[in-house]
């Protein structure tokens, strides 16, 4: 199994760990992983199951990023399309500064800002992936959303035979 690391860059400030907390949602999420020092995925890439793990490596000031691979060979147009996936996932990119002014003038959100400064509003990797999300969460609970979209990428994810047994990405419209 083929394994490789990179570097990304977040704007400051950004914590990995709140980020993530919004992206499950819910501890059982079996797509979207959290250890307590890394974000687990397993991604769908050139059609093959990608695992990740991304942990960070600096404060929330100066905030840095590490990917660590598997199932993919190395390539520069590899780690390009997982940047831009992890990018888009994890708002690495998306600048908050405006809000937090704003924030700061009102007596009321800025506690909230405060408290969970440098997450970053994360997105979905894809149109399909959203709308499957907004469907299964809004039927009856989030908690009940979420176990159907683990049984959904259970039964059509690609699967990721991992290290610490295996994952499932979420399933691409075709399947």
């Amino acid at each position: 199994m083929t394994d490789f690391s990179f570097s990304l860059e977040a704007v400051p400030p950004f914590r990995l760990d709140l980020t993530a907390w919004v992206l499950r949602r819910r501890p059982h999420n079996l797509v979207d992983r959290w250890d307590g020092r890394a974000y687990r995925r397993v991604l769908t890439i050139r059609d093959e199951p990608v695992e990740v793990a991304v942990t960070q490596t600096g404060p929330a000031a100066a905030p840095g990023v590490r990917v660590q691979a598997w199932g993919l060979k190395p390539s520069p147009s590899a780690i390009s399309l997982l940047s831009m996936v992890l990018d888009r996932l994890l708002g690495l990119r998306v600048d908050l500064t405006k809000f937090y002014r704003f924030a700061e003038s009102d007596p009321q959100l800025r506690p909230l800002a405060e408290k969970f400064r440098g997450f970053k509003p994360p997105c979905f990797p894809n149109v399909f992936e959203a709308l499957v999300n907004g469907i299964a969460c809004q039927q009856i609970s989030l908690t009940v959303g979420i176990h159907v979209l683990n049984r959904l990428a259970a039964a059509h994810g690609l699967s990721f035979p991992g290290k610490e047994g295996g994952a499932h990405a979420f399933p691409r419209p075709r399947d």
